[in-house]
């Protein structure tokens, strides 16, 4: 029986590798191919789906097509970090392309009149693929698409081009895409291997799902934080497609899911109907799978919530987002429930997709742009409601946090305003070039709601994802609606605020550290030489007030002269666009220059533990906020290097989210550099690592919850009630402490998405960050969870000999957006001494 077993397995590869990737087993058969455009085959040198598509040959492949195919247009849209190409392929009619930008002028156009006919007019659909790396079916297909898009003759392929433009992204994710290829690729064996066991199905940290800086691209449509995502939004907003795909893969054991999602975790600002539609565009999805045989399933497991995703992003845009979500080979053929799980189906399964899409674009043409037009409509009616109503944000002591979240909204095309003068409102100061006034009586008024509003109540208690995201909170701006907001021109030309010394000392330089930038400048600083000294409380000098964590910079005694010292700090301040005040005397109101309040400040030099155990999502924002914003070089020191790795090289350590830690041998050696001096700073689960392993004592809050009147089906969705999957909660301040330098609010909004729940201190000073009695402000908590953390702590602070362990529950760098809690990381790393 085993020979037998075998000689099936083998026949049954051989089987995959002569036809399941001939053309023919993709393509429709009942048209006709055009000779004169080069099949992918010719182009890569290999068969769809016989080798992961790397994304070398697939950029080249695209130019092939686009040079040999009067239906296709494309364009380089930036880079990504590792420099690679952001492809768009424009694929429609030969005499639309003549005409196409009448085109997208007349579709944008719809949006914005009261009446528009949709009866000549092409609809817009945005086909992306495999914005997850190690999802390639998505960007195979695309070779498979393209292909069939160009060289596809007869009536049916007339017809659907002559009434549609699509923006066809082969790859939204180019440098996850390499580097799942590069793994499947040098992992396949000849005789190909569907044993799940087999290194080709187990990739090696942090694996091809995320970009260059480990970020979960899927995430950031709407934050718009990274290149790829930058170029992708300027074209959609630039087109407003009706509709917009996003390709990616699920479980071995799975099989193929299209939206709609579960009806119940629908955003509310999501209009009915583009759920009734999406269900209609389904109709099509399943007629097609049906055709060829393959299982699939919708409503179940995803939601249509966070409008931070490819497919809920058009949601709100007045668009329809499509999910594909297919079972993964993860290599090249595999084992699974519904039996063997060949790379080739996978690949035809979202080509089918794709196809379908289309089909279902041309079918429901008019009412898809009828309903585009009347999401617009419906929404200036509303707009025009608000009248003068408008939100004001800004942060008076901090100009950059403010024009990077007013960055977001030019992106999105939202209309905002500069203020006219300095006024007050609300009890909150609102600062010429330090805030901006957002009308919502513009197009646009339903996004602004979906980025400003705070949500907590909700008519389901699981997520996908996120359940808050609310900008000015995570960005920690003071904002509020009002009608006499002051608004003055708008901004056209978006400026970061200019810095600069304001004159030249011979004595000190004094920095207050409120300023997003001011830690890439103390950095610039202490790594020149100069020394550097940090207040240990408030001040006064030359009648201006000075806050807890102004920098002080001597103009003497220093390895540069005055004038040296002045040119170079004058350089730096401009490039991290703060102001540097010049300061004749040490004699102030309160400490003077010369106190012992002021504390030496010491150049950091930092490692951030990577590898096995660590999770890459949030070592990533880690090393990409030093990297790309604070211009601090940190090690990524491996797990597996750590044993011979020579500590004494850093005098930080920051262990993300780690569920397994280090083991003893690592663990003793990381307590004895803690008590040479070290600072370990630690999120989440690495504090349960923390505290069993007595590097410091950690008073968790513990929660019994027992199931009543729950059935076995039930059981999910009670344990997944009790999940934070992502909300906000408030916090109170003892701004006297150095991990709370450079906050000018005793309140601070915090991230939080675990529930691990710290007891407080008994002593109050040793609680410098606390939740506060009743701390939700946007998101969903259970009741019994909203107990739980009221007045716990998010953040632990103890010594071990010279050095210190700084513990938060939570990470203060979600996603590169969550700007207003990245200074706890800064201070941390700055000021541990003072700890």
């Amino acid at each position: 029986m085993q020979r037998i077993a075998l000689l099936l397995f083998l026949a049954t590869t051989t089987l995959f590798s002569q036809s399941q990737t001939e053309l023919s087993y993709y393509l429709p058969q009942d048209v006709t191919y055009d000779s004169t455009i080069p099949t992918p085959q010719s182009i890569i040198g290999h068969n769809v789906g016989e080798w992961h598509i790397t994304h070398d040959k697939l950029v080249q492949y695209m130019y092939a097509l686009a040079e040999a195919s009067s239906r296709i247009t494309i364009e380089n849209r930036g880079e990504t970090f590792e420099d690679r190409p952001l492809l768009l392929l424009t694929i429609t009619a030969p005499q639309n392309h003549k005409n196409i930008n009448a085109i997208q002028q007349a579709h944008i156009n719809a949006t914005e009149t009261d009446t528009a006919n949709a009866e000549n007019r092409p609809i817009v659909v945005y086909q992306g693929f495999s914005i997850h790396g190690n999802e390639p079916s998505g960007s195979n297909a695309s070779l498979l698409a393209a292909y069939y898009l160009a060289a596809a003759q007869g009536a049916k392929i007339n017809e659907l081009l002559n009434n549609t433009v699509i923006l066809f992204d082969p790859s939204l994710n180019p440098d996850g895409l390499q580097r799942f290829a590069y793994w499947a690729n040098t992992n396949r064996s000849m005789n190909l291997n569907a044993d799940p066991n087999d290194r080709e199905y187990s990739e090696i940290w942090p694996g091809g799902r995320t970009n260059h800086y480990w970020f979960d691209m899927n995430r950031d449509w709407l934050p718009v934080q990274l290149p790829e995502s930058r170029a992708r939004i300027k074209t959609y907003h630039s087109w407003l497609p009706n509709i917009l795909t996003d390709h990616h893969e699920m479980g071995t054991n799975s099989s193929f899911f299209f939206q709609p999602g579960i009806p119940s975790r629908t955003h509310p600002l999501t209009p009915k109907l583009n759920q009734e539609l999406t269900k209609g565009i389904a109709t099509y999805h399943a007629k097609a799978l049906d055709k060829i045989g393959s299982l699939y399933y919708s409503e179940e497991s995803f939601d249509d919530f966070y409008y931070g995703k490819g497919s809920t992003f058009p949601d709100i845009n007045g668009g329809i987002g499509i999910l594909f979500e297919q079972a993964s080979s993860r290599g090249h053929i595999q084992e699974s429930d519904n039996g063997l799980l060949t790379f080739p189906f996978t690949i035809k399964n979202q080509f089918t997709a794709a196809l379908s899409t289309l089909a279902a674009a041309n079918g429901m043409r008019k009412e898809i742009l009828n309903y585009q037009h009347n999401f617009f409509k419906n929404a200036r009616k509303e707009a025009a409601k608000e009248g003068k109503t408008a939100i004001v944000f800004g942060d008076e002591k901090d100009a950059a946090k403010t024009y990077h979240l007013a960055e977001i909204l030019k992106r999105h095309n939202i209309t905002f305003h500069n203020i006219k003068s300095d006024f007050s409102e609300n009890g909150k100061n609102y600062k010429k070039g330090y805030s901006f006034v957002v009308p919502k009586n513009q197009k646009n008024t339903r996004l602004i709601n979906a980025m400003f509003e705070k949500r907590t109540t909700f008519k389901d208690s699981l997520f996908y994802d996120i359940s808050a995201w609310t900008f000015p909170l995570a960005f920690n701006l003071d904002y509020t609606e009002t009608t006499t907001a002051n608004a003055g021109n708008i901004v056209e030309d978006l400026q970061h605020k200019q810095g600069g010394v304001n004159s030249k000392s011979e004595y000190a330089y004094l920095l207050e550290w409120n300023e997003y930038y001011a830690p890439k400048f103390l950095n610039q600083v202490l790594k020149k030489g100069l020394r550097a000294k940090v207040s240990m409380t408030s001040f006064s000098a030359n009648g201006k007030a000075y806050d807890y964590g102004t920098l002080m910079i001597p103009a003497k005694n220093q390895d540069m002269t005055s004038s040296e010292i002045y040119t170079f700090l004058n350089k730096i301040a401009k490039e991290s666009h703060i102001t540097v005040d010049a300061v004749a005397t040490g004699l102030n109101e309160g400490i003077d220059l010369g106190s012992n309040n002021f504390k030496t400040l010491e150049l950091p030099k930092v490692a951030i533990l990577v590898g096995d155990g660590m999770t890459s999502y949030d070592a990533g924002e880690i090393w990409h906020l030093l990297d790309t914003r604070y211009d601090i070089i940190a090690t990524k020191l491996d797990t597996k290097n750590f044993s011979r790795a020579d500590l004494s090289r850093y005098n930080t350590i920051i262990m993300v989210n780690s569920f397994s830690g280090l083991n003893d041998g690592n663990t003793k050696k990381m307590k004895t550099w803690i008590q040479n001096g070290g600072t370990l700073v630690a999120y989440k689960n690495a504090l349960r690592w923390i505290n069993s392993k007595k590097l410091m004592t950690i008073d968790f809050k513990k929660s019994k919850r027992i199931a009543k009147n729950i059935s076995y089906e039930q059981r999910g969705d009670f344990r997944g009630a009790q999940v934070i999957g992502g909300a906000i909660f408030e916090t109170q301040l003892d701004r006297s402490h150095p991990i709370n330098f450079g906050y000018k609010n005793d309140k601070l909004p915090m991230f939080r998405n675990s529930t691990l729940f710290i007891k407080a201190d008994k002593n109050s000073y040793n609680n410098p960050i606390q939740y506060t009695k009743d701390p939700l402000l946007s998101g969903y908590i259970s009741e019994e969870n909203l107990d739980s953390i009221s007045r716990t702590v998010p953040l632990k602070i103890g010594s071990i000999g010279r050095g210190n362990i700084i513990a938060f529950t939570d990470n203060t760098n979600f996603r590169a957006f969550w700007y207003g809690t990245n200074k706890l990381l800064m201070n941390a790393i700055f000021f541990r001494e003072e700890m």
